[in-house]
């Protein structure tokens, strides 16, 4: 699932589940942007949920230099949006055509925000969600699985993105600071992972938001590779000169620690649900969501981690 939502993950939900979309939803757009027609004028308002988060703040910098009309909300964001105060949500969603949408944990308030936008004017919804979102317990995911049936059932279009864990999990939150004291310890096994860079996932969100040919869509997004936590955690290693190794742990030990770190024994079992539906396989298989919408391959590991040590992510 996307790392997008806050809870003891902010964005740290590690991962961006990922699996086989719904049988009954295409995973694929039919129609390569080059070849579609840009849906939205440009002074048509997007109203950007969670604008100050992994996807949402990269996302607003394209728009905005694409010339597009962007709100960005969030909490603390220049428009303000908060999804256990209703009373905020009308005047994040007056005006704007299409909105970005990006569950909160909790999936009550989904529904109503997706009717109130709706009848505000809202005609498209583009939903950040995670691959496996088919395979989840009810431990994990709530929110993302409230998104995903609101919006099909709204009447507008809509389409639904579904990544798998990020790159930038490794750099800008959950993972970072075991890495860089030199230790990630995880209960995933060898199963592989095929990690997504947030800047394709944000290059392919805002294709669906700003142009046609992708409406009913849910679109599988992925890295070309799949790579083990541990190959992955070598490839860090190698590009930022540091000694790092990787652990593999029990489900309750992993679990265990992360109570002993601080967080609440049910936010830790939520994460550990997300390994389950991870050690399953449903994640593996890499997507060419971002081949099909963008007519491009998806970035490398290695190109993210090269670039990341660069920036001195680890040091």
């Amino acid at each position: 699932m996307t790392t997008e939502q806050p809870t003891s993950t902010t964005h740290a939900n590690p991962a961006s589940l990922a699996g086989p979309a719904n049988p009954t939803h295409p995973t694929h757009p039919t129609q390569h942007p080059a070849h579609s027609t840009r849906s939205a004028h440009l002074a048509d308002e997007i109203l950007l949920l969670a604008a100050t988060g992994k996807t949402g703040r990269r996302l607003v910098a394209r728009l905005r230099a694409e010339g597009r009309t962007v709100r960005a909300a969030s909490r603390s964001g220049d428009t303000r949006f908060d999804w256990t105060e209703p009373a905020s949500w009308p005047a994040a969603t007056k005006g704007a055509k299409a909105v970005y949408l990006v569950a909160p944990e909790d999936p009550a308030p989904v529904a109503d925000f997706v009717a109130q936008a709706t009848a505000a004017g809202v005609a498209r919804f583009v939903v950040l969600s995670g691959r496996g979102m088919d395979h989840v317990s009810a431990e994990f995911g709530a929110g993302m699985i409230a998104a995903e049936r609101a919006v099909r059932e709204s009447g507008a279009q809509w389409s639904i993105i579904r990544a798998n864990n990020f790159d930038q999990n490794f750099t800008e939150d959950l993972w970072r600071e075991p890495l860089r004291s030199g230790r990630l310890a995880l209960p995933i096994g060898a199963t592989p992972e095929p990690f997504v860079d947030v800047e394709d996932v944000a290059e392919v969100a805002a294709a669906l938001l700003t142009r046609d040919g992708h409406t009913g869509r849910v679109v599988d997004v992925s890295g070309p590779e799949a790579l083990t936590f541990g190959a992955a955690v070598e490839t860090i290693a190698r590009a930022s000169g540091r000694s790092i190794r990787y652990v593999e742990l029990t489900s309750e030990e992993y679990e265990a620690e992360l109570v002993a770190e601080g967080w609440r024994p049910a936010d830790a079992a939520g994460i550990g649900a997300m390994f389950t539906t991870m050690r399953a396989g449903h994640l593996a298989a890499p997507a060419d969501g971002v081949r099909r919408v963008l007519g491009r391959e998806a970035t490398d590991f290695t190109t993210f981690a090269i670039r990341a040590a660069a920036a001195g992510a680890w040091a």
